[in-house]
């Protein structure tokens, strides 16, 4: 019985062992182009279940009242989308100087220049009791404005 209490008590921790189990025995299905359909299902589907959770938790009013808080929004914006890539362009030129291989400098930039996850950036801010609303807004703005636009890099760029 203490088995089946502590299974109830840790689902979603069982649930991804038993996703990455499942993905090493059989890494074939969650491939592009696979039955799974990452390129569709994680790209639009997931994101998209992700905000509609988010809003489900949310009154329009905080929503509402959120959007026009406009120095918030454009400061997040700014600091995710250059003053972060710029530092890590910084970084990136001391660590350019090491051994470090050429490869992982690159994918350490192309890392800086993402927006941060939209799960990560809400839950949480939801944990530690911050502007919910905020920020299901800017995780949105943001991933919005780098898969169009591809505006993080242009400082990178010059």
């Amino acid at each position: 019985m203490r088995l089946l209490e502590r299974m109830r008590k840790d689902w979603f921790m069982i649930g991804i062992v038993l996703a990455i189990a499942g993905a090493k025995l059989e890494p074939s299905i969650g491939v592009n182009g696979g039955p799974l359909k990452p390129e569709i299902t994680v790209s639009y589907i997931a994101v998209a279940t992700i905000f509609f959770n988010s809003g489900l938790s949310l009154k329009t009013e905080e929503l509402t009242s959120a959007l026009v808080h406009l120095k918030l929004h454009l400061f997040i914006q700014i600091f995710t989308l250059a003053f972060f890539p710029a530092a890590i362009w910084l970084f990136l030129q001391l660590l350019s100087i090491t051994p470090i291989n050429e490869w992982l400098l690159k994918g350490l930039q192309t890392v800086g220049c993402m927006p941060p996850p939209v799960s990560s950036a809400v839950i949480l801010t939801k944990a530690v009791g911050g502007n919910e609303a905020a920020a299901i807004f800017n995780s949105a703005f943001g991933s919005f404005l780098v898969s169009k636009h591809g505006l993080t890099c242009l400082l990178l760029l010059l």
